[in-house]
């Protein structure tokens, strides 16, 4: 109060000093309405420039970084990604008033260009083996194609996701066929839309496919194929943004926490925390914000078993629970853009191959993306995106012709590498609250299904984290207890 008063006496003498330093030489009623109308703008000026310091304004005599996260948050969500974005899309949604929880996330990568959403193939399918991951395709794909409804804004363009419906096209071997029937049937069971294809009729409906060695191929007939990942990542960033939830592109580099002792059920002793802060650095600087918070969401992707490392989850005691290590890391694949003029036409589907090779068209005008996974003991090094030119002429190539005759001939016209949030424990999403950290829920691990189950994964973590149980999908059997229990759930693929 006494800065007001100050500044009130301040005003008081300004007025007074102006008042006697003016003198009239002219009559003109324009020129004393000039002046007039001069001292007035110059009171309003300063009477705006008082309210401001007035207690409970936002007036700080210390400018403040740009970017910085509020000091306080309900929730905040470690990873920009879709899936990341998604989870604070639903959370909004069930808010029952506007800003009735406030939701930051946190990006490390403002530029987004090593991020493994847009370096993704972004493809969508149901030809699962597992319920769990089929249900949640099927949502998803409902999802997308009703997009305008969910993510469209008003006064904007409609969103446009490019989905490309040509399906999927899965090809088994004699050795591998009999997965394929039984997959077929739980797809069918829990309501995708997928025919079973003799090599013949594969012939007769795709004549560009070489079907040596092919004993049963799946095609998908409904809710499969390949979308724009660049385009849904901004349309949820555009949409969540409006609905309240705060930005910020910095780096989660620790955590405050409050610590209590527990007793398994063996008899072992380990601490459980419970986070209260998050530390978050600004890139390219020193400075950092601690992010006071009730909840914390791990939706990192390829990082998130660093940031679970953060909270000394693996480095405990070996055979005890702490001594666990979260089981998702990075691991680089390769994607490269072929040109053949004389490849398959626009019906083509994404092809994979028993091989491990895949193959889908992009675009117009004989242009397509292929790669393949590596072998476990030929994993690239993560250190970088640098492209392995030699793995497509060794590897790639002499499969893709082989099943592909056109692709004898082609050219590599450009190339990129991205980053899976690897489970190494059984490649399946990880999802739920860990018993070592009370407040931290897991949303990860995907391993390359992460972009075309991040709607519904969103909607799953959400209800988790709002209503404290699933409500639409029962992904029970993706919590992390899997984990520490030492039970993997395997998908049973063809390739």
């Amino acid at each position: 109060m006494a800065t007001w008063r100050k500044l009130l006496v301040s005003a008081c003498a300004f007025r007074a000093r102006n008042a006697t330093c003016r003198t009239f030489k002219t009559s003109s009623r324009g020129a004393e309405k000039d002046i007039f109308n001069d001292l007035e703008s110059q009171f309003r000026a300063f009477r705006e420039k008082a309210a401001t310091a007035m207690p409970g304004s936002d007036w700080n005599p210390f400018e403040l970084t740009a970017g910085l996260p509020p000091e306080r948050a309900d929730i905040v969500i470690v990873g920009g990604g879709v899936v990341g974005w998604s989870i604070a899309y639903w959370l909004k949604r069930k808010e029952k008033a506007r800003d009735a929880l406030r939701v930051v996330v946190v990006e490390k990568d403002p530029s987004y260009t090593q991020a493994s959403t847009v370096l993704s193939c972004g493809g969508i399918r149901q030809q699962f083996s597992l319920k769990e991951n089929i249900l949640l395709s099927l949502a998803s794909a409902d999802f997308l194609k009703n997009i305008n409804d969910h993510l469209g804004m008003l006064n904007e363009d409609p969103v446009d996701l490019q989905f490309n419906h040509s399906g999927y096209l899965f090809l088994a071997s004699d050795k591998s066929a009999h997965i394929m029937e039984e997959n077929y049937r739980t797809q069918r069971e829990v309501g995708a839309k997928v025919a079973l294809l003799s090599p013949s009729q594969l012939k007769e409906r795709f004549p560009w496919i070489n079907t040596d060695g092919v004993a049963l191929a799946s095609l998908g007939l409904e809710n499969e194929g390949w979308f724009d990942p660049w385009s849904l990542l901004n349309a949820l960033r555009r949409k969540v943004m409006s609905m309240g939830v705060y930005q910020c592109f910095g780096e989660v580099t620790g955590f405050r926490c409050s610590a209590s002792t527990a007793e398994a059920k063996d008899g072992d002793i380990f601490n459980v925390k419970r986070i209260k802060y998050v530390n978050v650095q600004m890139p390219n600087s020193l400075e950092y914000q601690p992010v006071e918070c009730a909840v914390v969401v791990n939706a990192a992707g390829a990082n998130s078993g660093k940031i679970a490392e953060m909270l000394g989850i693996g480095l405990g005691p070996q055979q005890s629970i702490s001594g666990i290590p979260f089981p998702v890391e990075p691991r680089k694949r390769f994607v490269y853009v072929v040109h053949c003029p004389d490849g398959p036409g626009l019906e083509t589907p994404f092809l994979i191959d028993y091989s491990g090779v895949y193959c889908r068209r992009e675009g117009l005008g004989g242009n397509y993306i292929t790669g393949m996974s590596p072998e476990e003991a030929e994993e690239p090094d993560i250190s970088n995106l640098d492209v392995d030119h030699e793995f497509f002429q060794e590897k790639v190539w002499p499969r893709l012709a082989h099943r592909l005759p056109a692709f004898e001939s082609l050219k590599v016209s450009s190339a990129w590498a991205g980053f899976y949030d690897y489970n190494t424990f059984d490649q399946n999403g990880i999802i739920g609250l860990h018993p070592l950290v009370t407040n931290m829920y897991f949303a990860t691990g995907f391993s390359g299904h992460g972009l075309q189950q991040s709607p519904s994964v969103g909607r799953a973590v959400a209800e988790l984290i709002v209503d404290g149980c699933y409500k639409t999908i029962d992904l029970s059997a993706f919590d992390v207890k899997r984990i520490l229990l030492q039970e993997p759930i395997l998908e049973r693929n063809i390739v």
